[in-house]
């Protein structure tokens, strides 16, 4: 469930077990065996330079074990691999059929990756914590009271102390955007995109047990690179 390209217009799936047929958030068949591919043409080839440079700013040490919530093709853990030694870990958790076999086969050459198929939008544990949970493009696809759901998992899987790392839409006026930026957001974001822009970040987030952190702003403000971390329970 990793990027922006699953939000798309395309037509909606009937397939019953699609929970969020208009967020794209489920993709399979076509989109996700060439999701890379297609992405990189979306934005034309905008995204891979940015993942890049996002990902270095997330400040990872050589002992980092990393959860990514919604992983996709695996692109993000390769990356994320060049900071870690091996001590450090990377576990990928995403529902895709598609996207699972990617992750593996990209993958499957390093000891320290992991990956569980499952849903994240859902109440679950597992059996370790983190010291980064990675959030990219995932949330703005989810209905508000399933991000709820989203960051309580993020906090529970977190060790305290541990950080949040969320790449996603910042918020702002849909309006006051470049006519260049709006309407290419008009015609390929869905219904629940559009609450997540109105929905105050800081007040989200600190109501889930974070405090904000450090935060990079892209493409006029539009993208968000944040950092917050995981206070002590009371």
């Amino acid at each position: 469930m990793q990027g922006f390209f699953k939000a798309s217009k395309l037509p909606v799936s009937s397939d019953p077990s699609v929970l969020y047929p208009e967020s794209k958030v489920e993709i399979r068949g076509f989109l996700a065996r060439h999701y890379d591919t297609l992405l990189n043409l979306f934005t034309l080839g905008w995204y891979s330079s940015f993942i890049e440079e996002a990902i270095a700013w997330m400040n990872i040490h050589p002992s980092d074990r990393i959860v990514d919530l919604g992983a996709g093709t695996g692109k993000n853990a390769l990356l994320m691999l060049q900071y870690l030694d091996d001590s450090g870990k990377i576990m990928g958790l995403d529902i895709g059929h598609e996207m699972a076999i990617q992750f593996k086969k990209r993958c499957r050459r390093f000891l320290n990756v992991t990956f569980q198929q499952r849903r994240i939008d859902i109440p679950f544990q597992l059996n370790e914590t983190f010291d980064k949970a990675l959030l990219s493009f995932v949330l703005h696809g989810f209905p508000r009271d399933v991000r709820e759901i989203i960051l309580d998992n993020c906090r529970t899987l977190l060790k305290p102390g541990g950080e949040l790392i969320l790449f996603d839409y910042n918020e702002f006026p849909l309006n006051a955007l470049p006519w260049y930026l709006r309407y290419p957001f008009k015609i390929i974001e869905c219904p629940y995109a559009f609450d997540f822009i109105q929905q105050p970040i800081t007040a989200l987030l600190t109501r889930h047990g974070f405090s904000m952190g450090r935060e990079r702003l892209f493409v006029k403000g539009m993208i968000r690179c944040l950092r917050a971390t995981r206070e002590a329970s009371p």
